[in-house]
């Protein structure tokens, strides 16, 4: 499946028609490798790339050198909290022994996470209810 043109009838008179992958232009998810019905296509998980501040005002450079630590700490955090959520179920899946320390570990982590301003604190709570609820299902089930 290749990207063409509109035809000429379907569009209006006077307005230029042009294949779809040029007015993507490489947004929205494109991938100019190829098309994706194609065999070669391959899906990549898109990349943020920081564009660098360019401020004049040396506290504003500061607060920018700041901002990017911190989002980069916060992110580490983040993860982490996902990670043990995940590593919890699955030992609730798996019907592992250590099922209730990973479940007691997510749970330190997530607290940690809230109480350092990561996570705002209703959202903490929510994990926690969802994880402990998921888990406790797991395991009556198993």
């Amino acid at each position: 499946m290749t990207a063409t043109a509109v035809p000429a009838e379907a569009s209006e008179p006077g307005v230029v028609t042009r294949p779809l992958s040029a007015s993507l232009g490489g947004r929205s998810g494109h991938d100019p490798r190829g098309d994706p019905s194609s065999d070669r296509f391959v899906h990549k998980r898109p990349v943020r790339i920081r564009q660098v501040p360019v401020a004049n005002i040396k506290s504003q450079i500061k607060r920018n050198r700041q901002n990017e630590r911190r989002r980069l700490r916060n992110r580490a955090v983040r993860s982490e909290v996902r990670t043990r959520m995940k590593k919890a179920v699955a030992a609730a899946e798996a019907g592992a022994d250590d099922t209730d320390e990973r479940l007691r570990r997510a749970i330190a982590t997530i607290d940690k996470a809230a109480s350092k301003g990561v996570l705002h604190k209703n959202t903490a709570a929510r994990k926690k209810s969802r994880l402990m609820r998921r888990v406790a299902e797991l395991k009556a089930r198993a």
